[in-house]
């Protein structure tokens, strides 16, 4: 399969292509987002690179096209950005990123995180889970409360089924961030506590019995009885 570069800089385009072709990737280069959706369209990927300043459509439009085709909806991408900003992180990862690398970065960071996100493997859990009256359909990535369905970005979904996979388990924030996102967020940053409430509303707010709950000083835990 073949890692598509979507990445408008000429030299920073040309440099990833050789060097990862040249570390025994098969790698194509789209010079624009309209481009690179079209690759997508018609290659199977096993990743994607991604550039965030793009012209005419940029790397946040890029993103949330491939997450909202079927084809593409999986595939791992990896953006590169110039802004080491917390916001600009949280947008990407909310959109849906997997990874991301703030430029300049060193070439060998980038092809270490390529293959760890090429060695992710597909979910090989149990076809559903279930805690209370959530049902999770790990196959079809669908999401079920009370027989309602409930729409859920792709990391929302990866949050929710790791706190009910391990229900009953208090997970901290570094270990969430590092198997939702694969990234280890800096302690003064809130991503995690923010995708967690941003979870909450959708997962329990409607709901009389909560089952996402907050252990203070340890993380949080998905169980049907509250912690205390």
């Amino acid at each position: 399969m073949t890692i598509l570069i979507i990445e408008d800089e000429p030299k920073t385009g040309d440099y990833l292509l050789r060097g990862l072709s040249e570390s025994g990737f098969t790698a194509r280069l789209a010079r624009t987002g309209r481009d690179g959706l079209a690759i997508a369209r018609e290659e199977e990927l096993a990743l994607v690179v991604l550039d965030v300043m793009l012209p005419g459509m940029d790397g946040w439009q890029v993103l949330a096209a491939l997450r909202a085709d079927p084809v593409s909806a999986t595939v791992p991408v990896l953006f590169l950005t110039a802004s080491d900003a917390v916001h600009d992180r949280v947008r990407g990862l909310e959109l849906g990123a997997d990874d991301y690398l703030v430029k300049p970065f060193a070439f060998v960071e980038l092809v270490a995180r390529i293959r760890t996100l090429l060695r992710r493997g597909p979910l090989r859990e149990d076809d559903t889970l279930r805690i209370g009256d959530l049902e999770i359909d790990v196959l079809r990535r669908s999401v079920r409360r009370a027989g309602a369905a409930i729409s859920l970005t792709t990391q929302e979904f990866k949050l929710l089924h790791l706190l009910v996979q391990r229900q009953g388990q208090v997970l901290s924030r570094a270990q969430i961030s590092s198997q939702v996102w694969d990234i280890n967020f800096e302690t003064d940053t809130n991503v995690v506590d923010a995708a967690v409430r941003r979870l909450r509303r959708k997962i329990d707010d409607p709901y009389p019995q909560k089952l996402i709950h907050t252990r203070r000083g340890m993380g949080y835990v998905c169980d049907l009885v509250a912690a205390p």
